[in-house]
């Protein structure tokens, strides 16, 4: 007894009772659309805003501030006071960011991630 392919109505031609091409596409679109989703919810713990910076920043940035909170030596990190308010202290985050974070005596307080462009600009005493 020879099986007849069968044409599903999506197009694609098979031997089951569903199109296994056309379930593997929604299944991936379904796990990535709940893999978007836990990324989302992820910001919810951040105590500084990073959603606009991108993932590999994101990862880093959240792995320094978890870190600073159980020691808030940044010198660990590389990071700085800066010269004309020793209050404030740069970590890079890597070539192209850093996180700005404010000494309070006994904890640093991260305030924002900006982009080394950015953090240069606004630096006083910076020659223009």
């Amino acid at each position: 007894m020879a099986r007849r392919k069968k044409k599903f109505p999506c197009g694609h031609q098979g031997y089951g009772q569903i199109c296994h091409r056309c379930e593997q596409k929604e299944t991936d679109r379904i796990r990535r659309k709940n893999q978007r989703q836990a990324w989302e919810e992820s910001f919810r713990n951040d105590p500084i805003d990073l959603t606009t910076l991108p993932k590999n920043v994101v990862v880093k940035a959240r792995r320094i501030i978890s870190q600073l909170r159980q020691d808030s030596n940044y010198r660990r990190f590389k990071g700085k006071r800066l010269r004309h308010n020793r209050f404030i202290i740069s970590i890079p985050v890597n070539r192209d960011y850093r996180l700005i974070c404010r000494d309070q005596g006994s904890q640093v307080i991260p305030e924002a991630v900006v982009s080394h462009q950015d953090y240069n600009v606004c630096k006083p005493g910076s020659a223009k």
